[in-house]
């Protein structure tokens, strides 16, 4: 039975994505790179959410409803009906969505002034550099592009990718994670695209990432994180 006080109706993409739960998030994605950087986060943090599957397969993302919530049809989107002032707050981009959940709940983001501010330097690292880099690399090396006779586009995102990763590398040489000791939202941001990078987009060799092993052995310390296990596959893909 819907909560009233949780009365989500007068936003048009819950006529698409019903919801159950009106009183939870309302997280709306797909488990890419950048969904699921939102629901590890959820995940970490513990907030009670409603997850709802955007098909691209169905153009979902392109649906009027989808749009009035994101109009830049991209996801992952949320819709929090707890939000500031106690009023639903419609939000998309995943690294707003990531610093906004953190501030909501106090976790993964560090109460100190400056270091908040560095994580949040990371985190735009992620969001201008290494999601648009690796993904144009994926494009030029795994889908279309791949047959592009003329290989200088591709080797353009390959030596931009080589040069985040040795940035990331350089960083992580004398830190654990990004922030140091303290996990926070920029390793969440950041190495779903790593993991995409070298498994989905199999262009691990093609960026020589056998050569940066402070990213390896931070990778491998983030995907074996219990949050991380089940956010990766959330929401499920259709069968």
């Amino acid at each position: 039975m819907s909560d009233q006080s949780h009365d989500l109706s007068s936003f048009p993409i819950t006529r698409k994505w019903p919801a159950t739960h009106p009183e939870r998030l309302q997280l709306y994605s797909l488990p890419t790179p950048n969904g699921v950087k939102v629901s590890i986060m959820l995940e970490e943090i513990g907030l009670p959410y409603e997850v709802h599957l955007v098909s691209f397969q169905t153009d979902d993302q392109l649906s009027p409803e989808f749009l009035s919530l994101n109009p830049n049809n991209k996801i992952p989107a949320i819709l929090d009906p707890n939000g500031p002032g106690g009023k639903p707050l419609p939000l998309f981009e995943s690294g707003a969505i990531l610093w906004y959940l953190a501030e909501k709940t106090g976790k993964l983001l560090p109460a100190d002034p400056a270091a908040r501010y560095e994580t949040l330097q990371w985190v735009m690292f992620q969001m201008g550099g290494v999601g648009p880099m690796f993904g144009q690399l994926g494009f030029f090396h795994k889908f279309a592009g791949k047959e592009f006779e003329d290989k200088r586009p591709r080797d353009r995102y390959v030596n931009e990718s080589k040069r985040l990763l040795a940035v990331l590398d350089k960083r992580l040489e004398t830190h654990e994670w990004i922030m140091g000791d303290e996990y926070t939202i920029a390793d969440i941001a950041t190495f779903p695209w790593i993991r995409n990078l070298v498994g989905f987009y199999e262009a691990g060799e093609l960026v020589g990432f056998e050569q940066f092993r402070n990213v390896q052995r931070a990778l491998n310390a983030f995907v074996a994180r219990p949050a991380v296990i089940r956010g990766l596959d959330i929401p499920k893909r259709p069968a």
